[in-house]
This record gives C-alpha cells, sequence and structure tokens, in this order.
C-alpha cells in the first residue's frame, strides 16, 4: 500500500501521514522505517532523525485502549511514548502522536449514533467495556490532537462493520466513513484497504457507492476477488481491495485484479462503465457486459421477487400438518404448511408458477464459482420465508423449467456474479441479465452465438463459473 504513494514523499522532512485506525501500528512503523532511509542526507544524525520523525511526521489514532498501547510499542518500541526504552527522547507525556482518547456515541432519535450508526441497544455502555465510538469519525481532528492539523496522506485498515442490532447475527458497514471522514478532512493521498463490498453497494453502502465510482480521484484500486489471498486464513464476502485516492490528480482508474497468486494485466479504466451503476471489478469482463447492453433488453430483474416475497422472514415456521385452505410453504432446512391468510406480499403469485432459488448464495471464495443455489420449480398454491426469492410468475411447468435451463448456464451466472459481491443474491444482482424467450430451453451455445462472444470472453467465463448439475 506504502508503494502506491510517490516515494519522495518519504524524502521530505515536512511529509506528514496519518493512521487514523490504528491497531498493531504496522503502518506507522513501515511509513518511520521509509522516512529513516529517506531523511538520511538531509538529518545525519540519527537521534534527532528518529525523533524529528516521530514528533513530526507520523501519526496515529488509535481504534481502542488496547490497540493503542500494541500501537506504541511497535511504533515507539515501547507503551508509552516517554518510556525509558523508547526510541525517541523528544515525547514527554505517555501518548506521544498515538493517541486514543475514549469517547461516547451521540444517540439520535432512532437509539442510533449520528456518527457511525451503531444501536443503543447493543453499544449504550454503564461499564468499563469498550464503546467501540471511534474517534476518527465521533471528533475533529482539532478535538483529538488538541491543535489544528493537516496531513498529507491518509493511510489505514479501518475497522469494517459494527452491530446494528437486528435480527441474529446483524451488522452494519462502518469503513465508509472512516473514507468519507478522511475525505472531508483533504488530504493529498488518501490509501485504505476495505472489503470490496461497496462496488455494488448494500446495506447502508449505496450512497458511499455513487460517491466513489463519481469521484475521478481514486486513480489506482487493487482488487482480491478472494479475500485470502490478501489476508490468508481469513474469509471476507465480496473480497478486499486497496486503493489510492489522489486529490490533485483526475482521471480513469488503474484497475489490478489479484487472483490465484497472479496478478492481471492493469487497465485504466472509468470506474462506471456505459449501463452500469455498479463498479465491474474484472477488466476481461467489460467487452462481454457491452454486447450484452448493446442488446438493449429487458432485464430479468423485472421478474424477480422482492427480499421476504411473501412477507414470511427468514425465522419464520410453518406448521407440520395441512389444513384446509393451507398453502406448501418451503422455509429454512425444509418445508411446511401455511396459512393463506398469513401471506401479506405478492398475493397475486401464489396461484402461478414460480421458480424459486435460494436467498444466500454459496459460501466458497474459490473460482470456479457456482454464484447460485440450484432453482428448483414452485407449484402453485406454494410460498416461501425469507430463505429464498422467487422468478416469475410463469404460466406453466415447462416455462419454469426454461428457466431453469436459463439459469444453469454459465453465461447467465457469470452475469451475476458481476453485481454479486455477497453471499445474498437479491432482485438487483439480476439486472444485467437480459430477459429471454423461455418457449423454449437455453444453452451456453446458444447464448456465446446470440451476443457475439469470442473464444477468450467464452473462455473466461468458464474460468469463473462452475457447471451447475
Amino acid at each position: 500500500m506504502l508503494d502506491l504513494l510517490p516515494q519522495e514523499l518519504f524524502r521530505s522532512s515536512k511529509t506528514r501521514f496519518l493512521d487514523p485506525c490504528s491497531k498493531s501500528g504496522v503502518f506507522l512503523r513501515e511509513i518511520a522505517k521509509r522516512l529513516l532511509a529517506g531523511l538520511e542526507e538531509q538529518i545525519p544524525d540519527l537521534q534527532q532523525r528518529i525523533d524529528h520523525i516521530m514528533t513530526k511526521q507520523v501519526f496515529g489514532i488509535a481504534c481502542t485502549d488496547l490497540t493503542a498501547e500494541m500501537s506504541r510499542r511497535t511504533l515507539y518500541c515501547t507503551k508509552q511514548a516517554n518510556g525509558e526504552y523508547s526510541v525517541t527522547t523528544a515525547f514527554h507525556d505517555v501518548h506521544g502522536n498515538l493517541v486514543y482518547e475514549r469517547c461516547q456515541h451521540s444517540w439520535n432519535a432512532q437509539d442510533r449514533c449520528e456518527h457511525c450508526g451503531a444501536s443503543k441497544g447493543e453499544y449504550l455502555r454503564a461499564d468499563a467495556r469498550e464503546t467501540y465510538a471511534y474517534p476518527f469519525i465521533h471528533k475533529s481532528i482539532k478535538e483529538i490532537f488538541h491543535k489544528a492539523m493537516q496531513f498529507d496522506v491518509i493511510i489505514g485498515n479501518p475497522p469494517y462493520q459494527i452491530s446494528d442490532g437486528g435480527f441474529g447475527i446483524s451488522a452494519m458497514p462502518i469503513y465508509d466513513r472512516f473514507i468519507t471522514q478522511a475525505k472531508k478532512i483533504n488530504p493529498r493521498y488518501l490509501v485504505m484497504i476495505v472489503p470490496a463490498r461497496w462496488y455494488a453497494g448494500g446495506k447502508g453502502l449505496d450512497e458511499f457507492r455513487d460517491e466513489m465510482l463519481h469521484d475521478n480521484r481514486l486513480r489506482i484500486i487493487h482488487d482480491y476477488p478472494q479475500a485470502y489471498e490478501c489476508f490468508p486464513g481469513v474469509q471476507i464476502k465480496g473480497g478486499v481491495c486497496y486503493f489510492l485516492w489522489d486529490r490533485d490528480n483526475r482521471g480513469n482508474c488503474m484497475i489490478y485484479t489479484h487472483q490465484n497468486g497472479e496478478v492481471g494485466k492493469p487497465v485504466s479504466r472509468p470506474l462506471l462503465e456505459k449501463g452500469s451503476d455498479v463498479f465491474i471489478r474484472y477488466n476481461e469482463a467489460i467487452s462481454i457486459l457491452h454486447k450484452v447492453v448493446s442488446f438493449n433488453e429487458s432485464t430479468l430483474a423485472d421478474k424477480v421477487s422482492s427480499r421476504q416475497p411473501f412477507g414470511l422472514s427468514t425465522n419464520f415456521h410453518g406448521e407440520k400438518e395441512y389444513h384446509s385452505g393451507y398453502l406448501r410453504l418451503y422455509e429454512n432446512q425444509g418445508e411446511s404448511f401455511v396459512s393463506e391468510k398469513l401471506i401479506t406480499k405478492n398475493r397475486q403469485d401464489v396461484k402461478s408458477y414460480k421458480v424459486y432459488i435460494a436467498r444466500a448464495g454459496s459460501g466458497s471464495d474459490s473460482f470456479p464459482h457456482p454464484i447460485l443455489g440450484v432453482p428448483f420449480v414452485g407449484e402453485p398454491n406454494t410460498v416461501s420465508s425469507e430463505t429464498y426469492i422467487y422468478i416469475g410468475p410463469f404460466v406453466s411447468k415447462e416455462e419454469c423449467e426454461n428457466v431453469i435451463s436459463y439459469i444453469k448456464t454459465r453465461f447467465m451466472r457469470f452475469l451475476i456474479m458481476l453485481r454479486k459481491v455477497t453471499q445474498s443474491t437479491t432482485r438487483e444482482v439480476y439486472k444485467f441479465v437480459p430477459l429471454q424467450d423461455f418457449s423454449h430451453p437455453w444453452t451456453d451455445e446458444m447464448l456465446y452465438k446470440k451476443y457475439n462472444l469470442d473464444k477468450d470472453e467464452i473462455a473466461f467465463i468458464e474460468s469463473m463459473i462452475r457447471p451447475m448439475e
């Protein structure tokens, strides 16, 4: 990440760096090491050089009390900046330039923090436990460092999410707020590593996605669709990316894709392609999407239900025994029966044929990927909980089976992949999928021919998408 920056920054005694979300202090240590080498001629005396770097150039804001001590140990070689074993003799307090001051959430009328969106029920603390009210997004720089400051570079790995108090394990993104706050401070350069889910928006990210994709100061993205290639042993749905934002340099973005231990040929291109409202992470996919969009067809999204298609949540369970007037219910981990009176949405489709498909896709991050679960025909008088969505309605079982033949093609699931950066499969991910004539079945060969795909484009699709039997 430091290599993205102009290296002359490390040869200037005036460059000022900030890690606004320091955890272990590694970023600050590596910055200090580069400055130590870069300033050797300007400040020949080693101790003077160290003192200058530590007091004038390297700053950090920790995430918690614990990470503050860890970061100081990494940067100053002791958890107290003025300690006996500190590498610098210039500080007169324990914090140095690596600070943490516990702050509080500011609850609004909806019991959410107005700064970070945290749930009052989850984070209102009456004890000594961490509140996770991160100073960088709850206070101004002047409040944190007790003086006005400007930074040339802001760099870090912010916290990714925070519990929103929803059902089950529910979390909302928070890394977007760190990026937004960093831009407000207006550094010359911003470099952060974050989940890649923002490419397509989603929970709490739609406005952030729109702002990022229209910001032509975003000049370099290194994309890891499989997060474990960046963070070994870690699975982050949708992968991760790190980027360079350059305040004074506008233009196209250079995209690097890291996959299977290799870095693809970088391509300089706009963050938004014609006909798209999301970022297309794969350079090889651009020509394919352009060919599909050129047909100007309606999309399958128009026939895809919303989440919770019949008004029944994921944790809803029907009755085991059938009663007169009941409907068959496809629910989490099985089937049951439910009274039609409990159906509050899409009642007009209950008596029609439809195609059901699990809303959560495969949990695997590896490629080739199935993208979707296996679809099945929904007979009339069937409904589902939020575990499934449906495509329809259709007039016959045969039409549904032809839809399923389309879903099973690698071509169709490839177009879904371009918008799908999490396990969740909602109506939004079908917006690149053209609606077909379902009076007959479909195969990949038919679709490749229809959209005039060449052998390289076909090979890329088939390298990314697993066959569905």
